[in-house]
């Protein structure tokens, strides 16, 4: 029994040896395993070539304040992806055409073959040189772009689209297009062919201030809707009939009688221009109670705030709120507010990185030929063969706030 005994301690005590010699083995077959996936990784990590992005903005001359702003958004945005092997490669445009395609040359020779910039549509026009490099343009012009150019602006076209969308959901059936004899005439019109926005009727007026209001006169018919008015109290005045009195007075109190045509007003204007045409069509008797007064994306332009008579006033956008957060963030990054072009340079970087991974790491044009979407914070991206548009917000301008539709 004795002997039994022992062998069976002794048996035991071997045995549970043996199981910790096991477990130590498969606990250092882990540890080796662990670390030669960190040393992998690293390997990979460094053995990937640096994913170089090209940034042609204005950094000397008068608009380098602009250029500043857009290469601090930018790091903002390459802070939040956070990947050590994207690097951002700022360049000067000089706000001139020959200096842009020096810069550019230069960045080809660096091996970019994705540029975020230039900002303005004339420092496009040499870039056709270097069908190598593709450009993403801030601006929003679409129109005889150079083909290795994509404009990433909020153009025309995709304002059209999302002002399409409330025409629809608000069932308006009439609206005339006011478009000022402007430079951008010809994309406002390519745009509406794009769209296939529904217009009653086109109108191109000249934004002089003393030719603005006869010819809004004329659009609204104002002066026959004036004669009606007084042709209509006389006739009730020549009834000499005193149950027409109470009418009469009614009649008197307003400017004008008859049906204006349409229900709802395009004005394709900005600024003092657009607050111009809003008052031009006040003093024509046309009122935004009756009929919607639509206009472009204003970018939350607060002095019309100030406009109530002119309100409610409806246009497309970029998402507020994810506007105002990133003005928040870069204000206390760095002590100072953005512009806008800022706000669309920090999401053209996350855009251009996330079709890069959707390539593959391959940086090449096909990047920007296959159908993709993207969110970002102006809103949702969409890109197909060569082109950019946005899916856009909508807002309205009513009790001094801007209020969000859709």
């Amino acid at each position: 029994l004795y002997l039994f005994l022992f062998i069976s301690k002794s048996g035991f005590i071997k045995f549970k040896h043996y199981i910790n010699n096991i477990k130590m083995k498969i606990f250092i077959k882990i540890i080796n395993l662990v670390f030669f996936i960190i040393i992998l990784n690293s390997n990979i990590a460094f053995s990937i070539e640096k994913i170089k992005i090209g940034l042609l903005v204005p950094l000397s001359g008068a608009h380098k304040e602009i250029g500043k702003s857009i290469v601090q958004s930018v790091r903002l945005a390459i802070n939040k992806i956070d990947n050590p092997n994207l690097e951002i490669l700022p360049r000067d445009t000089g706000s001139n055409p020959e200096q842009t395609l020096k810069s550019a040359k230069e960045l080809g020779d660096e091996g970019v073959k994705v540029v975020i910039g230039p900002i303005f549509n004339e420092n496009l026009i040499y870039l056709s040189e270097l069908d190598n490099l593709t450009f993403l343009s801030l601006t929003n012009r679409i129109i005889d772009n150079p083909k290795n150019i994509i404009s990433a602006g909020i153009n025309a076209r995709s304002q059209l689209k999302t002002i399409k969308k409330f025409q629809k959901n608000e069932k308006i059936k009439k609206t005339i297009f006011l478009i000022p004899k402007e430079d951008y005439k010809r994309e406002i019109k390519k745009a509406i062919l794009d769209s296939r926005i529904k217009t009653s009727k086109i109108h191109y007026y000249e934004t002089d201030p003393t030719k603005l209001t006869k010819q809004i006169e004329k659009i609204t018919r104002y002066s026959i809707r004036k004669q009606n008015l007084e042709d209509e109290i006389k006739r009730l005045e020549n009834l000499n009939d005193e149950s027409y009195e109470r009418q009469i007075e009614k009649l008197k109190k307003r400017d004008t009688l008859g049906k204006i045509g349409f229900d709802s007003v395009i004005i394709a204007d900005f600024d003092e221009s657009l607050k111009s045409i809003t008052t031009s069509l006040l003093y024509t008797d046309i009122s935004p109670k009756k009929t919607y007064f639509i206009t472009l994306n204003q970018w939350f332009d607060k002095s019309l705030l100030n406009e109530t008579s002119a309100q409610p006033i409806y246009f497309p956008s970029i998402n507020k709120e994810n506007y105002d957060d990133f003005i928040k963030i870069y204000f206390k990054n760095f002590n100072e507010y953005p512009n806008q072009l800022s706000f669309l340079s920090y999401d053209l970087m996350g855009l251009v990185y996330y079709l890069i991974i959707k390539n593959e790491l391959k940086i090449d044009e096909k990047m920007f030929v296959k159908k993709n979407m993207f969110r970002g914070k102006i809103g949702v991206f969409e890109i197909k063969n060569n082109k950019i548009d946005h899916i856009l917000n909508f807002y309205k301008i009513e009790d001094n706030k801007f209020k969000k539709i859709f």
